[in-house]
C-alpha cells in the first residue's frame, strides 16, 4: 500500500462524485470516471475535495465512494482523501477508516473558527495529533473557501515542527499566490543552517489557473480538477522536460475553456457537463443545491470546445 510523502509529484485529480438524474451516488460511473483520470495520466486521485461535493454525501455515502474508488484504482496511484470537518473527533473517524481501506494520507483544511497565526498553527498540532503519527497528510490553503488566511510564517512553522505534514495544496487565489510559493521554497533551499524540511507542493487555483509560473516557482504539479485532466498533465510534462515554451503554449490552448469552468456559480456544471459528453460519467447531475446550465451556456461551451480543438491540432 503507497503512503504519501514528501516526494509526491505529478498530477493528483481532484474527482467528480457522480450522481444519477434522481441524485443517488452512482457507483458505475465512478468506476468509469476513475478509468479516465487514470487513462489520461494521472499520477495521484484526491477524492472528497471542495468540487467533489463532500459536504452533500451522507457518511455511509462518503466511505462508500472511496471504497469503491481505492477497488478500482488497486493501488495503480496513491489515493489522498479529504477529512475536512468542523470538528476533531469527524476528522479522526473518517481518517481511520480510509487509511484501514487503503487511502495513502489525507488532506486536511483549517476550520473556519480560525482567526489568528497561532490558533492557525493549533489547528494543525491538533491534526496531527488526532490523525497520529502513521498518517500522513496533505495542508490545504484555500482561503477562498475557507476564508482562512495562512501565512507564509505559519506554514513554514507547521512544516518545521509537524513531521506528518508532507504535501501542501497551494490555492492562495486570490492573494499572496505566486509571492507565498516562492518563499516557501526559498526557505527549504537556504543554507544548510537555515533550511527548512522541502515538502511537496501541489497547485489548486482551480483548473491549474497559474501552472505554468506555479512550476516555474518551484511547484511539484497540481492538485486540482478541470474536464481535459491531460492538459495539466501535458504542461507539467512538457515543464519537466524542460519544454517552457511548449508547456506554456498547451496551456494557453486549453486556457479559454478552463476560465469558463472557474465561474463560481456555475464551475461545477459545467465540468460535469463536459466530463459527460467525453463519456467519463453517466450523468452529468448535481446534488442539489446546484446550479443547472442554459442553452446560452452550452452554446459557449460548444465554441471554446471547438476552438480548443483547433487549437490543439495546430500545435500538434
Amino acid at each position: 500500500m503507497q503512503r504519501l510523502d514528501e516526494t509526491a509529484t505529478g498530477v493528483y485529480l481532484i474527482t467528480v462524485t457522480p450522481f444519477s438524474d434522481d441524485g443517488a451516488l452512482d457507483l458505475e460511473s465512478t468506476d468509469r470516471v476513475i478509468d479516465f483520470y487514470l487513462d489520461k495520466g494521472a499520477t495521484g486521485l484526491t477524492v472528497l475535495g471542495v468540487m467533489g461535493e463532500a459536504p452533500k454525501l451522507t457518511t455511509d455515502e462518503a466511505r462508500s465512494y472511496v471504497k469503491r474508488v481505492l477497488k478500482r484504482v488497486q493501488d495503480r496511484v496513491p489515493v489522498i482523501v479529504g477529512v475536512s470537518a468542523p470538528g476533531f473527533a469527524a476528522i479522526g473517524e473518517l481518517a481511520v477508516s480510509v487509511m484501514e481501506m487503503g487511502a495513502a494520507g489525507v488532506m486536511v483544511a483549517p476550520a473556519a473558527t480560525v482567526k489568528t497565526d497561532d490558533q492557525a498553527y493549533g489547528y494543525f498540532e491538533m491534526v496531527a495529533e488526532t490523525l497520529g503519527a502513521k498518517v500522513p497528510f496533505c495542508l490545504q490553503d484555500h482561503p477562498l473557501a475557507t476564508g482562512v488566511q495562512l501565512p507564509v510564517a505559519v506554514l513554514l512553522r507547521v512544516i518545521r515542527s509537524i513531521p506528518t505534514c508532507v504535501m501542501l495544496k497551494h490555492e492562495d487565489w486570490p492573494g499572496p499566490g505566486l509571492a507565498k510559493l516562492s518563499a516557501i521554497r526559498a526557505a527549504s533551499d537556504k543554507g544548510e543552517g537555515n533550511r527548512i524540511r522541502r515538502v511537496s507542493i501541489l497547485c489548486g487555483n482551480g483548473g491549474g489557473l497559474f501552472l505554468p509560473e506555479e512550476l516555474a516557482r518551484g511547484a511539484d504539479g497540481a492538485m486540482t480538477g478541470f474536464s481535459y485532466p491531460e492538459m495539466m498533465v501535458d504542461v507539467c510534462n512538457a515543464h519537466a522536460a524542460g519544454d517552457i515554451e511548449r508547456a506554456h503554449d498547451l496551456f494557453s490552448a486549453y486556457l479559454p475553456l478552463a476560465r469558463y469552468e472557474q465561474q463560481s456559480a456555475l464551475g461545477l456544471a459545467v465540468r460535469k457537463y463536459m466530463l459527460a459528453q467525453r463519456g467519463a460519467i453517466a450523468s452529468a447531475a448535481i446534488r442539489k443545491p446546484g446550479p443547472k446550465l442554459s442553452a446560452a451556456d452550452i452554446a459557449d461551451i460548444e465554441m471554446l470546445i471547438a476552438r480548443q480543438t483547433k487549437r490543439l491540432r495546430e500545435l500538434g
